[in-house]
């Protein structure tokens, strides 16, 4: 008997391996699937990227939402998260083309943009808090954290559009006047 009990456990072993393969192959295509998805996103965003490098005019980039979902068709990471999303989409993306999508969706004004419109409003350097608390008066759809508020002022600093003044442990931002950013 013991000779039937190994043959039958290795049985249900083999059966249980296979059922395991079968189920890790079936995520690694979703995963695939995905990545290929994504690759075609990527390669339609470097392509307008080169065609808007050489322009003078500020980058005019189509956008995303936040409450759109991303490229693996998972919401937007919060910054509570981490930034991190899940290993696997849980579901294969829509059906449809992403330009497709893309033209159905409303549009929110970047980040980016709606600081630097606040900040020409104003003569003298503002804080980052008075930014964004402003952007959340002005914009109540909008409700970036001071980090990304904090991120995206340094993002246009180091592009040029903005200038940084610190003063003690402040740090202030203006808009960079178009006879400076010459």
């Amino acid at each position: 008997m013991t000779n039937q009990s190994t043959a039958t456990r290795l049985v249900e072993q083999a059966g249980s391996d296979l059922a395991e393969n079968r189920r890790l192959q079936q995520e690694l295509t979703e995963r695939l699937t995905a990545l290929r998805h994504e690759e075609g996103l990527l390669t339609d965003i470097l392509k307008l990227a080169r065609q808007y490098e050489g322009s003078a005019v500020p980058s005019r980039l189509p956008q995303q939402s936040q409450a759109e979902p991303d490229v693996a068709g998972t919401e937007r990471p919060s910054s509570r998260s981490g930034g991190r999303r899940s290993a696997a989409p849980k579901s294969a993306p829509a059906a449809g083309t992403p330009k497709a999508a893309a033209k159905s969706t409303s549009r929110q004004p970047l980040l980016g943009g709606l600081l630097m419109e606040l900040l020409g409003s104003y003569e003298e350097p503002r804080l980052a808090k008075e930014l964004r608390d402003e952007l959340l008066t002005r914009h109540p759809g909008r409700t970036p954290t001071p980090q990304v508020v904090r991120n995206t002022l340094e993002s246009l600093v180091a592009k040029g559009r903005i200038q940084r003044h610190k003063q003690q442990r402040s740090v202030m931002y203006t808009l960079v006047q178009p006879e400076q950013a010459g």
